[in-house]
């Protein structure tokens, strides 16, 4: 695939360019990679982000599907959605697809957590690739057994933590690394969304899962939303964190799973951050944005309005950076799909993870190196840094916030 990304920075080097923006791949791939879904029924919001982001570019087909935990209303789904092989359930669909010479080639895992590490297990052991929903899995052991058995079989694993896919979230990144932002001090993210601020019908009556901890895992708000604001404060800094004190609770009177999480951020370089993460703040919306500061200057970025990028710089006037401008990082412009000026949203931003899964894939299978900016999809190692993540705050908040460090640091 040829790529046409401007590389461009905000550096006294940059040279002028064109504010147009080109498609993400300009060229037809050769080979269209075969996809089955395993989850994301018919209603279901996330299965309809990631069935319209897989195909955004023209890089995957869907043509196997479990869409469901009914058998029957499994194979009704695919049908309704035209999708050529329906199954009763998704080890059924892994096990058929990859005896198939036309079958599954990438397997999109968008089920409830508790079923994550059996239907990745056994993805793994059969040769597909792998994109699956947040948190990877339930424990620590769970996620690392997955890494083990990744290692050894040397297969792409995507996790879905889609917010990374924006432009100028990458761009953030590059402009970290790049060193314009100087030594890291400070770190902060909030994901502060309102939809439970008080009980819902299902949950009363027991029917919504994301409630139970035999299933959602032992920390709502940890597992849902919380693993997304921890990783995406050490994605765009680049900084590992080492220790954490955390107060995790239920806000709202008469809920049992936590709606709330207020947490305090130790990293290696010796930072500090800070994050409030909650699903129970009335009024609110989605509300996910972080700012991080270092010895030059700041970035702030929030996810509501995801096309802007504010630069604080310690010796100059502000700057509001926009998608798709002249001058932006090659990170963020290869992975803009429209014309500067023009809105790009969250299906995009899943699009930009799923192409960058297919350019690795794609290259491994040619025998050629994949462009260095397509390894900057999350792999499986944030997947388990993710669960890591939860236990560890668990933990701490178990401890009235003693600090704990993470596995691995």
């Amino acid at each position: 695939m040829t790529h046409h990304p401007s590389s461009l920075t905000l550096d006294s080097s940059a040279s002028p360019t064109s504010s147009s923006t080109l498609p993400i791949h300009s060229d037809q791939a050769e080979h269209i990679l075969r996809l089955g879904m395993i989850g994301g029924g018919v209603s279901s919001f996330i299965g309809q982000v990631h069935r319209a982001a897989a195909q955004m570019d023209g890089q995957y087909h869907l043509i196997a599907a479990a869409l469901s935990s009914n058998p029957e209303r499994s194979l009704n789904q695919a049908e309704q959605l035209n999708i050529p092989r329906g199954y009763s359930d998704g080890e059924a669909l892994l096990r058929e697809e990859a005896l198939r010479e036309d079958g599954a080639e990438v397997i999109v895992i968008l089920t409830p957590n508790n079923s994550h590490f059996t239907l990745a297990k056994l993805a793994l052991e059969l040769g597909f690739h792998v994109v699956c929903e947040k948190p990877l899995v339930n424990s620590v052991e769970q996620a690392r057994t997955l890494e083990a058995i990744a290692e050894q079989a040397g297969q792409c694993f995507c996790m879905a933590y889609g917010y990374t896919g924006y432009p100028m979230v990458r761009q953030a990144r590059a402009m970290i690394e790049n060193g314009e932002l100087g030594e890291i001090r400070q770190l902060q993210c909030d994901y502060v969304q309102g939809h439970l601020a008080n009980l819902t019908a299902a949950e009363e009556a027991g029917h919504d899962w994301h409630m139970d901890p035999a299933i959602a895992g032992e920390s709502m708000i940890l597992n849902d939303i919380a693993t997304h604001a921890f990783h995406m404060l050490e994605y765009v800094s680049g900084l590992p964190t080492c220790e954490l004190s955390a107060d995790v609770t239920a806000s709202v009177p008469g809920r049992s799973a936590h709606d709330n999480a207020n947490l305090m951020l130790r990293y290696t370089n010796g930072a500090r951050g800070i994050m409030w993460i909650t699903q129970a703040a009335a009024g609110a919306e989605h509300g996910l944005s972080f700012r991080i500061f270092g010895s030059k200057g700041g970035l702030e970025w929030n996810q509501e309005s995801p096309n802007q990028l504010l630069f604080r710089r310690l010796d100059g006037m502000p700057l509001v950076l926009s998608k798709g401008a002249p001058g932006l990082h090659e990170a963020s412009t290869r992975i803009s799909r429209v014309a500067f000026g023009h809105p790009e949203g969250y299906r995009e931003a899943f699009s930009s993870l799923y192409s960058d899964l297919f350019e690795s894939i794609t290259a491994i299978r040619q025998g050629i190196t994949p462009h260095p900016l397509a390894s900057w999809y999350p792999g499986l190692a944030e997947g388990v840094r993710g669960v890591e993540f939860a236990a560890a705050a668990l933990a701490s908040s178990n401890r009235n916030g003693d600090w704990v460090a993470l596995a691995g640091e």
